[in-house]
């Protein structure tokens, strides 16, 4: 049987969110593939987070400890996948759009040959060959590519939010220790030093709260905030979000960013203010549960996609909600 695999990544010692979104979608893929799915967990001690995978309903789980693995150095990443590739001919390999996929993919492509197609925000299969079809935004976001290639393994990368985390299921996968023949050598660029760096995390919110071209200053931004801490009161995390116009300016920064050049976000709510709805915006947050919209224009597509809308002057409306709240 042909099989599905997909890079695990971990964070902090847990598992990444991205990985949990790569498993769902790898189980999508296998019933119209009639495939396997299997994960990669690479590094020097891996059995925890192996077994911790092994709890999502994947087939198998491939056990890559050696040494050189510790941490993250991808000259070794890519030795041991390209070396697990060609010992268990994947069909399909997926691979998060991450600092790591974007490190590892294209050099791993090369090793074996193969195309591949990055930053996917949708993925499904030819019924006419069973070949995998890519969506993913070109130009800036303007315009959205339909892609298919030759090559095996279908190596891709996936953006964060192309698909729902998938829950853990009741059965476990198969685990199965490999040890790839790495050496010293392989080893060409070594890291330094790691620094931290702090994002907004808009997939992790509860709300979000975005404004769009339709904020007439950045000190406006000032009243969504307190809006923000006024919801977070009885509706958890609320986060700040924004569409392209505003990063354009320069009032925030890219990780705000909502839509096909930013995140992909599915939050129990999604208020979205002086935002018109171009479809770049809308792939980002259309899956949220509930969609608010406040805008001067009543034919704007945001009040076509949200389930709740207000037509007017946010300037009047954000206080008086923000004090009914507060009240």
């Amino acid at each position: 049987m042909s099989e599905i695999l997909i890079l695990v990544e971990s964070k902090e010692g847990s598992l990444d969110k991205k990985t949990l979104e790569l498993i769902q979608g790898a189980s999508v893929l296998a019933k119209d593939l009639g495939a396997s799915t299997a994960g990669v967990v690479a590094g020097d001690e891996t059995a925890q987070l192996a077994e911790a995978v092994a709890a999502y309903g994947l087939d198998k789980v491939y056990r890559l400890e050696h040494p050189l693995l510790k941490g993250f150095q991808p000259d070794a990443w890519v030795g041991a996948l390209e070396w697990l590739c060609k010992e268990v001919a994947p069909k399909v390999f997926l691979i998060s759009h991450s600092f790591v996929g974007r490190e590892v993919a294209p050099r791993l492509a090369y090793r074996l040959n193969t195309e591949l197609t990055t930053d996917c925000t949708g993925l499904k299969v030819d019924p006419s060959d069973k070949g995998l079809i890519r969506t993913k935004p070109i130009y800036g976001g303007n315009a959205v590519a339909i892609v298919k290639t030759e090559g095996s393994p279908q190596l891709v990368t996936v953006r964060k939010g192309a698909f729902d985390p998938i829950e853990p299921t009741t059965t476990k996968s198969e685990i199965a220790p490999m040890t790839p023949p790495l050496d010293e050598s392989l080893i060409r660029v070594k890291s330094l030093k790691t620094v931290a760096q702090e994002v907004v995390e808009l997939d992790k919110a509860n709300v979000v709260i975005s404004g769009g071209r339709g904020i007439a200053e950045k000190d406006d931004f000032e009243v969504l905030i307190a809006l923000a801490k006024a919801l977070s009161k009885t509706h958890g995390k609320v986060l700040i979000g924004c569409s392209r116009p505003v990063v354009d300016k320069g009032w925030m920064s890219s990780d705000h960013q909502v839509g096909l050049t930013g995140s992909m976000i599915s939050p129990e709510a999604y208020v979205a203010i002086g935002i018109s709805g171009a479809v770049q915006h809308l792939v980002g947050m259309i899956r949220s549960k509930k969609i608010i919209a406040i805008n001067t224009d009543l034919g704007c597509n945001m009040f076509k996609v949200a389930d709740y809308g207000v037509v007017g002057d946010y300037k009047e409306i954000l206080p008086a909600l923000i004090r009914k709240l507060e009240g």
